[in-house]
């Protein structure tokens, strides 16, 4: 599982506690990133013990699945720092896997959205360019957005998964909740790069 940020809301560790015993029963991996609701220094105490994992890597068949730390302090948008963005190279480069998956919280790209497109990754496009340039990275995938996107940018698949909460309303100029269920989304990596994905809204 991937989990791209925003696991709480109230700042407590409780919250993080909370989590961590919804998601165990699962029996699943779970590789977490931050997003910018979160307590950095609170989600490490959880997200770092197994089956939890903080902006980790995994190696499976030939995909390399890398997590990025996007978040900055007091900031609803987001920036990849040049540290991290050259610890991402650094683990592709060293990896043998052929093609590559990297998710995060923030969106690279552009909404279509007045009032969201404010908040979203302030160096997306250098984010891009770098995954361009590492040649390997198949697909971008991330939170934040409360909706829906599946585009491709330079042969690379851009992609965002609904909230397990509310959605927001698509390319509104100003902040509106949609009325659309909480989702997330399924995604099947196959041997020769390509991807299969398909949202699943709950029946709530």
């Amino acid at each position: 599982m991937l989990v791209t940020g925003d696991l709480i809301q109230d700042d407590t560790p409780e919250a993080y506690g909370r989590f961590r015993d919804l998601m165990l029963p699962l029996n699943l991996r779970m590789h977490c990133v931050p997003g910018n609701h979160d307590v950095r220094d609170l989600m490490r105490e959880v997200c770092v013990r197994p089956p939890f994992s903080y902006c980790a890597y995994e190696e499976i068949r030939d995909w390399l699945l890398v997590g990025v730390d996007s978040c900055v302090r007091d900031d609803a948008g987001g920036r990849v720092s040049t540290e991290e963005l050259d610890r991402l190279a650094d683990i592709v480069v060293r990896s043998p896997a052929k093609h590559v998956l990297v998710f995060l919280h923030h969106p690279p790209v552009p909404m279509g959205s007045k009032w969201l497109d404010t908040v979203g990754l302030r160096n997306g496009k250098e984010f891009v360019e770098r995954l361009r340039t590492l040649n390997r990275v198949r697909a971008a995938v991330f939170g934040h957005v409360h909706q829906e996107l599946d585009e491709e940018h330079d042969g690379m698949r851009i992609i965002a998964t609904p909230s397990t909460c509310r959605q927001f309303k698509p390319r509104a100029d100003e902040f509106a909740v949609d009325d659309k269920p909480p989702a997330y989304r399924r995604l099947t990596l196959r041997d020769d790069g390509s991807i299969d994905t398909e949202t699943i809204w709950v029946d709530t």
